[in-house]
């Protein structure tokens, strides 16, 4: 059998290298994007098996990718279905399920190994749904109406998604300099960022920071 052919969507050229190397010679990676626009150009020229995508990418995250894709195959593009599976840092509950509702089979984190990886990959590609564990209880409990997501949604308008990767860690106790190292940023720049969070959640600590998103089940 032919090795899956794969597209990696992410805004971090040393995480699609690392990804890459993690894949190894188990599936075929065809390109690579590091925004929207990339993306649904390298999806729609190759129509891979599966597509690897960050949530969160400069021109409009994930979702756009998939709708922008879905809008081509209406318009007459052909070729093999094209999968799409999630892979993030952010484990909170409105990705995951906004994520699944835009059209993706599947999400998984950053942490996940790459023997785990290529399984997910292989199961994306045979229809299966593929979950971190955790992940799959928010989605359950989603379409179960238990978690209120547009009311999630409301409390975190007013950040960006980069203040909202900022936020998530730091409410998880990880230093300034971790969150950098995590996100590819500088500390000033992690700085600047959780300095915006707190001003426009009128928060006045990291105490108050991991109460709120505790309470709003972002961690």
């Amino acid at each position: 059998m032919s090795p899956r052919t794969v597209v990696i969507v992410d805004d971090h050229a040393m995480f699609r290298t690392g990804v890459r190397s993690e894949l190894g010679g188990s599936v075929d990676v065809v390109a690579e994007a590091a925004d929207v626009d990339q993306a649904v150009a390298a999806v729609v020229a190759h129509h891979p098996e599966v597509v690897l995508l960050d949530v969160h990418l400069p021109g409009g995250g994930g979702a756009e990718v998939m709708r922008r894709f879905a809008l081509a195959e209406r318009s007459g593009s052909s070729g093999p279905q094209t999968r799409f599976l999630a892979l993030s840092v952010s484990d909170a509950a409105e990705d995951v399920i906004g994520t699944i509702r835009a059209g993706a089979r599947g999400y998984v984190t950053k942490t996940i190994t790459g023997p785990e990886l290529v399984a997910a990959i292989e199961r994306v590609a045979s229809g299966d749904a593929v979950f971190s564990p955790r992940l799959a209880g928010f989605v359950l409990d989603a379409f179960a109406g238990t978690i209120e997501v547009a009311a999630v949604d409301e409390d975190l308008d007013r950040l960006t998604e980069r203040e909202r990767e900022v936020m998530r860690l730091i409410a998880r106790g990880y230093s300034y300099k971790e969150v950098g190292s995590e996100l590819f940023i500088s500390t000033k720049t992690v700085e600047t960022h959780m300095s915006s969070v707190l001003r426009k959640l009128q928060l006045s600590s990291r105490h108050e920071l991991t109460r709120w998103a505790s309470d709003r089940r972002l961690l």
